[in-house]
């Protein structure tokens, strides 16, 4: 099948170079919408301490786990050995011997990762990290999902343990759009095959919505939308198509999008477009 034409396009979206207004960007004569305050935990009441540690923002939920199960975490001095322990509120809460915080409203920023950098608090081989490349000043966040080293582009980030694990879960459906550069030959055929799965290694793929943008010679930018995200994903179906990457942006995520952000910027989501994007999860 021949690969249709389109209009010459630069690596990174032109709508991630700013002029219009994104969901990240401030909006005239909106409404508010009804229903909670934007942001606000959606429910109360007496909760699994996990589950009210991973709102404070001390960590995702499977992370706090662990943090019990290592005996960082202790209830007016008493070291807790269970993550299902319920509580009403994290009073006499300690990690690591520090008091926790009050929960504070959900918050989401949107990132532009850099290439070469890990999305990891720290890494042991010295490998700059998403944290080296953030602009002080920003309150606690946790990483949505994660970029590898040289992918770029959008990363979620947020204070709340909850909305992490609820973004991240393949049960929403999120949609995340990605262009990459890649050397080789494909077709169009070959990309809109990608929309039945594939299985590599053993590892079974979803459907993938692929097209082929442009080609120059032996080189050609690929636009990608899937919703599973598994580890290293798109690298390897293009790989298994022959083709070597040599660049990838992730370009949004859900309805938000580069627009307005330069590598290494960072802005954060309305609390209004958050309360939408949240009520449209599964």
């Amino acid at each position: 099948m021949t690969s249709p034409q389109r209009t010459r396009r630069d690596p990174v979206p032109r709508r991630a170079r700013g002029g219009g207004k994104g969901p990240g960007e401030p909006k005239t004569e909106q409404s508010r919408p009804r229903g909670p305050k934007p942001g606000a935990p959606r429910d109360e009441g007496p909760q699994r301490i996990a589950k009210l540690l991973a709102r404070a923002g001390i960590a995702s939920r499977r992370d706090v786990e662990r943090m019990i199960a290592d005996g960082r975490v202790a209830l007016n001095g008493d070291v807790l050995t269970t993550p299902a322990t319920i509580l009403t509120d994290l009073a006499g809460v300690t990690v690591d011997g520090r008091a926790v915080a009050k929960p504070e409203a959900a918050r989401l920023f949107r990132f532009y990762k850099p290439p070469s950098c890990l999305t990891a608090a720290n890494d042991p081989r010295g490998r700059p990290t998403i944290y080296d490349r953030l602009p002080t000043g920003l309150p606690r966040l946790m990483p949505v999902g994660r970029l590898d080293f040289m992918t770029e582009g959008l990363l979620l980030m947020t204070n709340d343990g909850e909305l992490k694990r609820q973004l991240e879960l393949p049960s929403t459906g999120v949609v995340r759009r990605y262009r990459a550069r890649a050397f080789g030959e494909v077709s169009q055929a070959q990309l809109e095959a990608l929309a039945e799965g594939v299985t590599i290694e053993g590892v079974r793929y979803g459907s993938i919505d692929a097209n082929l943008e442009r080609r120059t010679g032996r080189n050609c930018w690929i636009e990608m939308s899937l919703t599973e995200g598994k580890n290293r994903e798109v690298r390897r179906v293009l790989a298994w198509l022959g083709l070597q990457v040599s660049r990838l942006i992730r370009t949004s995520y859900g309805p938000l999008t580069l627009q307005g952000l330069e590598v290494g910027g960072i802005a954060e989501v309305q609390r209004e477009v958050l309360f939408q994007f949240r009520r449209t999860l599964k």
